[in-house]
């Protein structure tokens, strides 16, 4: 198994992103095969660990995926490499609401057998640090602390306060890090701007993460720890294996399985992607692919019809709401997914693409498939969904349950249609999205390698034709 290291921090806002991002880049930098991981639902910050890997950023969550996913996955998407880099969510031991260490970093960390490195905001602390790093190391004894790196320390006798106090905690100190405004990645109201929507002052940002970490931490030692890490004995997880519906959950009449039909005859499914539809996951278009789609990324920014042949639809998630006049202004595409819509062909939209399918977005006219408005708001609704399908569609059958993440500012209304997508069972008991012909359009996104079938069932729907 690959050697591996979980980047943690005491609380959000501590540099994760900045010191995970920069050891991923200064390690590829190296020559070494980084694969990159991020603990949690979070789409973004993936992007950015793309980009100083040149491999998919990944996500392991153990709500949405299970945590007996979490190893396969990892090793999925760490085949091949010297060096697995995980980033983690939020503070260590923060998880899922109400449910105890469920996704946690720390969760993710024993069930990958890694060691973690804290990383901790020093700017308004010195000797009390070692108190800090004590508790989190000795908090949990299965989760291991093989060092700390010191982010915003401000002058070289800061620095010295700071290591004089961790010398007697036993965590070893493998990096300090000066304020550096280079590294900094502007945010917006859902997180960091998407690297698609900037993608050379991204690539500036993580060459300065990449310096700053190469300057100042010891990457030798980062190295061997990472090699410390005992052997994970997990199979990879196979989307070809994994995207077979389970017994009796086929539902859909069949002419032939769609893997065995010649590849001229595979059905196209076009998946959203550019600046206003940047969230998705890597194993959706892998799964889709296995179940035997053609699977085409098409910009609804600039291009101005669907690919050739599409037979289905996906729209993930995004940042509509930024680009919602250029959206509107592609009117022959937003006639064209209106179309497809109508003649009864699998569209799954989540979030964004629930927004672009409705009649307008902040009174701009959208693709009109939905009877229905959206608007920005001031409430950002934010936290993991147990779902269960209410209505039949080509992505789940009625009683499907799936688990899934909402993540946004903006209102739907209705928030339901008159046959809704989901029914959601926390926090609050409420149906939600829209399920029409072959439209299946919610806020809540889900993880598709944590719901066996859901994918092969919407390619046996884009294959077996338009739903009536």
């Amino acid at each position: 198994m690959v050697a591996r290291l979980v980047i943690a921090a005491p609380s959000s806002g501590a540099g994760k992103t900045t010191v995970a991002t920069g050891l991923m880049a200064a390690f590829s930098g190296r020559g070494l095969a980084v694969s990159p991981h991020k603990v949690g639902p979070d789409y973004i910050d993936p992007g950015y660990h793309a980009l100083a890997t040149g491999r998919p950023g990944r996500n392991l969550d153990a709500y949405m995926c299970g945590t007996g996913l979490i190893a396969p996955l990892f090793a999925h998407g760490s085949r091949g490499c010297d060096l697995a880099v995980v980033e983690g969510v939020m503070g260590l031991y923060d998880g899922a609401a109400d449910q105890g260490e469920l996704a946690s970093t720390a969760q993710v960390a024993k069930l990958l057998k890694a060691p973690v490195v804290l990383v901790v905001d020093a700017s308004s602390q010195s000797r009390s640090v070692a108190a800090l790093v004590h508790g989190f190391a000795s908090w949990d004894p299965e989760v291991r602390i093989g060092g700390v790196i010191l982010n915003k320390v401000a002058t070289d006798r800061h620095e010295h306060l700071l290591r004089e106090a961790l010398g007697e905690s036993g965590v070893p100190v493998l990096g300090v890090l000066r304020r550096a405004p280079a590294v900094a990645t502007p945010s917006r109201h859902l997180g960091l701007v998407p690297v698609a929507e900037r993608q050379a002052a991204a690539l500036a940002a993580v060459a300065a993460q990449a310096e700053q970490v190469r300057a100042g931490c010891d990457l030798d030692g980062l190295l061997a720890l990472a090699r410390s890490a005992p052997e994970l004995y997990a199979a990879g997880w196979d989307p070809s294996v994994a995207g077979r519906p389970s017994a009796g959950e086929r539902t859909v009449p069949t002419r032939s399985a769609p893997a065995e039909q010649p590849a001229a005859r595979r059905p196209v499914i076009a998946v959203a992607g550019g600046a206003a539809f940047t969230f998705s996951y890597a194993e959706h278009a892998e799964l889709l692919r296995a179940a035997g789609a053609e699977v085409v990324t098409f910009d609804p920014l600039r291009d101005e019809a669907l690919p050739e042949g599409t037979s289905g639809l996906v729209i993930g998630g995004g940042f509509p709401e930024m680009y919602g006049s250029e959206l509107s202004a592609n009117e022959p595409l937003r006639k064209a997914v209106a179309e497809l819509a109508r003649s009864g062909a699998p569209v799954a939209a989540e979030c964004a693409g629930l927004l672009y399918l409705a009649r307008s977005l902040d009174g701009t006219p959208m693709c009109g498939v939905l009877d229905a408005d959206a608007r920005m708001s001031e409430r950002l609704t934010l936290g993991y969904r147990d779902a269960v399908a209410v209505s039949d569609s080509p992505l789940a059958a009625t009683g499907a349950r799936m688990r899934g993440h909402e993540f946004h500012r903006t209102v739907i209304e209705p928030g339901a249609g008159a046959r809704a997508a989901w029914g959601l069972r926390q926090p609050e008991r409420r149906v939600e999205g829209f399920v029409q012909r072959g439209v299946h359009a919610s806020y809540v996104h889900t993880h598709w390698a944590g719901a066996p079938g859901a994918a092969a069932r919407f390619v046996e729907h884009c294959a077996n034709g338009p739903v009536a």
